[in-house]
């Protein structure tokens, strides 16, 4: 079950994946539309492509000074400018399996928002690299790495939680007041135990790479035990 498992992840992430080179492909990133304006376009890119309409959590675009809030913020709809930078955050479902994908992209030529595009990618396989080496590790543990990991980089870790599991849909919830299934700062527990019918877990990792003075930010997902 397990190859099933993280194989069936590994294929709709790699869906998620072409879904966003379209996005670039069909030139849907460009100043001069909003962020729901965009969130329309690659909604329906999506259906178009892969006959998508649902998504396990809210489509999330954001440009400039939006992309330093966390996921449970609703800011304001904005305008996308010219020498902007911008993230995007989806979760499409494909055939019942989940996919969690996040991207940083730069509308212009400004070095900053590249070098900080180029960071997450970097630091996002550097967190994978040093994960795979463990054995055990808390979620506490993982999350605290990032922070550290975003600090190493010259930005600030804008995140509340730094990750989560992911599965068939709908995948496992949490229970009432934890955090068991979050790359979260108060996870105590172990991410290599396995769920409750005792399959391992598979888990997302996210990166939101910050500069508050700046107001600038972005953002890097995809699944962390492929």
């Amino acid at each position: 079950m397990e190859t099933t498992i993280k194989t069936s992840l590994i294929e709709a992430e790699e869906k998620a994946l072409q879904l966003f080179r379209s996005i670039e492909e069909k030139g849907l990133l460009s100043a001069g539309k909003t962020e729901k304006e965009l969130n329309t376009d690659i909604f329906n890119l999506a259906k178009e492509l892969y006959g998508i309409e649902k998504y396990w959590h809210k489509r999330i675009v954001r440009s400039g000074p939006n992309t330093l809030f966390p996921y449970k913020e609703n800011p304001p709809d904005l305008l996308i400018q010219e020498d902007d930078i911008l993230f995007i955050d989806f979760g499409p479902i494909f055939e019942e399996w989940e996919a969690d994908f996040g991207r940083t992209y730069v509308v212009g030529n400004d070095p900053l928002k590249h070098k900080l595009k180029n960071d997450l990618e970097t630091a996002w396989y550097e967190a994978k690299a040093w994960f795979d080496q463990q054995t055990s590790l808390s979620g506490a543990a993982l999350y605290q790495y990032t922070v550290d990991l975003a600090k190493k980089y010259g930005w600030t870790f804008g995140g509340e939680i730094a990750g989560h599991i992911i599965g068939q849909f709908p995948h496992e919830k949490l229970a009432p007041g934890t955090q068991d299934l979050y790359v979260h700062p108060e996870n105590p527990n172990d991410m290599f135990a396995p769920d409750k019918n005792g399959q391992p877990r598979e888990w997302i990792l996210e990166l939101h790479f910050i500069d508050a003075e700046k107001k600038i930010g972005g953002f890097f997902e995809q699944l962390l035990t492929r």
